[in-house]
C-alpha cells in the first residue's frame, strides 16, 4: 500500500491554554512541537501563528520566526502556512505570509474553498478573495492546500481549475465532522472522494472526537491524515485525558503499522506534489 502522508497541525486558531496546557502558542512552543513530531515522523506541517496574548495573527514576522526555527532542524520538511478567514478577513492580512522569500518561503498555503459556519463563529471566504489568494499562490509558486468541508467545496475547486488558478497535482484536506458541513461517516467520505478532480491527493481530518475516526479510515483506505491539536485536544473520546501533539502523532504511527503502511518522508511528499527539494529551495518546481 502507498505510503501515508501525515499532515501535522499543531496549533490552529481555537485552542487556548485554558482549554489545554499542551497547545503550543508561542513561536518557540510551536517549533518545539514540530520538532518532537518530526522526530516521530511526519510528512508536512500546517502552521498557524499567535500573538503575545495567544490570539490568532497573520504577522509575517511571527511566521518568519516559526519557519526559520523549523528549517534549522528540518530543512526538507514541507511547510504549509495558513491563510484562514476565521478571524482576519482582508486579503492583505491573509496573504501576508505568502510574500516571504528564500529560506522562509512556505511551500504551501491553505486555501479554504468556501465560507462556512463553525460552532461559535464563521470562516468567511468570499469567491473573489479565494480567487485572489489562489492567483497569488500560483504567481508566487506556492502549492495550495485545498481545504474542503463538504462536496460543494470540492466542486468549487473544479471551477478554479477551469479558471486556470490551480495546477496539478491538487492536494486536498477533507475535513469532516463540523456541525454545519459534511459529517464524519462513510457515506459523506465516499461522496467527497468520488468528487475529487483527477490528479488529486487527499488527506482526511476530523473535528474533535471525529479526528481518530477519520484518521483511522484514511489509513485503512490508502489516504493521508491530518492530525494535531488544531482539530482535537483530547486523546480519548470520553474526554478524560488531554492529548499532546506527539501523542497524537505516535498513535497515527501505531495505526499505520497495523495497516502495513509506512509514513511518507518529506522528500517523498515533495516529489509527488512537484515541490522543490527543500534545503534552501522551496515552493513549486518551475
Amino acid at each position: 500500500m502507498k505510503k501515508l502522508i501525515v499532515n501535522f497541525t499543531p496549533t490552529g486558531m481555537i485552542p487556548t491554554k485554558k482549554m489545554t496546557k499542551y497547545i503550543p502558542l508561542t513561536p518557540e512552543e510551536i517549533i518545539r512541537d514540530v520538532k518532537d513530531a518530526y522526530s516521530v515522523g511526519i510528512s508536512m506541517a500546517h502552521i498557524h501563528v499567535r500573538d503575545e496574548n495567544g490570539n490568532p495573527h497573520y504577522s509575517k514576522e511571527l511566521y518568519k520566526r516559526v519557519i526559520a526555527g523549523i528549517r534549522e532542524f528540518a530543512p526538507e520538511l514541507v511547510i504549509c502556512a495558513s491563510t484562514s478567514g476565521r478571524i482576519h478577513m482582508e486579503f492583505e492580512q491573509r496573504s501576508n505570509v505568502l510574500l516571504l522569500e528564500g529560506d522562509l518561503k512556505p511551500d504551501m498555503g491553505s486555501l479554504t474553498l468556501s465560507s462556512l459556519n463553525f460552532n461559535k463563529n464563521a470562516s468567511i471566504n468570499e469567491p473573489e478573495l479565494i480567487k485572489k489568494l489562489a492567483g497569488m499562490m500560483k504567481e508566487r509558486g506556492i502549492r495550495p492546500e485545498l481545504e474542503a468541508f463538504d462536496s460543494g467545496m470540492i466542486n468549487y475547486s473544479k471551477y478554479l481549475i477551469k479558471k486556470e488558478l490551480l495546477t496539478p497535482p491538487y492536494y486536498f484536506n477533507l475535513i469532516l465532522g463540523n456541525i454545519a458541513c459534511a459529517q464524519a461517516n462513510l457515506l459523506s467520505a465516499g461522496l467527497m472522494i468520488s468528487e475529487l478532480p483527477e490528479n488529486s491527493i487527499a488527506s482526511f481530518g476530523g473535528i474533535g472526537n471525529d479526528q481518530l475516526k477519520m484518521n483511522s479510515m484514511a489509513v485503512s483506505m490508502g489516504f493521508g491524515v491530518r492530525v494535531g491539536l488544531e482539530d482535537n485536544i483530547w486523546f480519548d473520546n470520553m474526554r478524560t485525558s488531554l492529548a499532546t501533539n506527539v501523542m497524537l502523532v505516535k498513535r497515527i504511527h501505531s495505526i499505520a503499522n497495523a495497516n502495513n503502511r509506512d509514513v511518507m518522508t518529506p522528500l517523498e511528499l515533495r516529489d509527488i506534489l512537484k515541490l522543490q527539494d527543500g534545503n534552501g529551495k522551496y515552493g513549486i518546481v518551475c
